[in-house]
């Protein structure tokens, strides 16, 4: 079974991880690890993370790089065959995981992947169908499958399939680690929002569960 860590960045998130770690911890996939990287917090996280998730490896970053030079600092540190990248406000569900790794191993053509992502607040709610799309308008701004802006369309399973995609949210990205790093990671002119699409940008390299 491949190794997997989920590594998660942080920033004066404490109550993000009190909420949404516990699910994260519970998984079922048998190989894999869970980090924090802490983008130089001044709040308790990792006072809190050392009490209570002793387990939690922490990658303690020198100040607050943002999102992508965040994660770019961080995974230098970290060893394994996929990285998935985590937002620390997202709960995730009993075996999440599996199908997604399951269908990197069985196509190799597969540089990165992520599942379906639906709002925590009304979870009847696409926040986005996989961040699938292509479509960028005249100002930049991507459109997705499942939502336009502030537009998100109800989950009646019309996005459960697997698709190519444009891009792909950093909010639960897999990606192999080998081709995270051959890409350069994420484009660190972006210190957040953005960053994931002008670095990943061959579509036949996505797919979406």
């Amino acid at each position: 079974m491949p190794t997997a860590a989920i590594v998660i960045l942080n920033w004066n998130g404490q109550h993000y991880l009190q909420q949404f770690l516990p699910s994260v911890l519970s998984g079922s996939y048998t190989n894999y690890e869970v980090i924090v990287a802490d983008n130089a917090s001044s709040d308790n996280s990792v006072e809190w993370l050392q009490q209570n998730h002793p387990a939690v490896r922490v990658i303690m970053l020198e100040q607050n790089f943002g999102f992508a030079k965040g994660y770019n600092e961080a995974l230098k540190q970290v060893s394994a065959d996929y990285y998935v990248l985590l937002n620390s406000d997202v709960e995730v569900e009993p075996g999440w995981m599996e199908p997604v790794i399951a269908l990197m191993e069985a196509d190799t053509t597969i540089g990165a992947c992520q599942p379906k992502i639906l709002m925590e607040r009304n979870r009847a709610l696409f926040e986005y169908a996989g961040a699938a799309g292509g479509w960028i308008d005249g100002l930049g701004y991507p459109f997705a499958r499942g939502r336009v802006f502030e537009v998100c369309e109800e989950d009646q399973g019309q996005y459960d399939d697997i698709a190519p995609v444009f891009w792909a949210s950093g909010a639960a990205m897999f990606v192999r680690a080998e081709a995270y790093h051959a890409c350069g990671g994420l484009d660190e002119y972006f210190f957040a929002h953005m960053e994931e699409i002008p670095s990943w940008s061959v579509p036949n390299q996505w797919s979406i569960m």
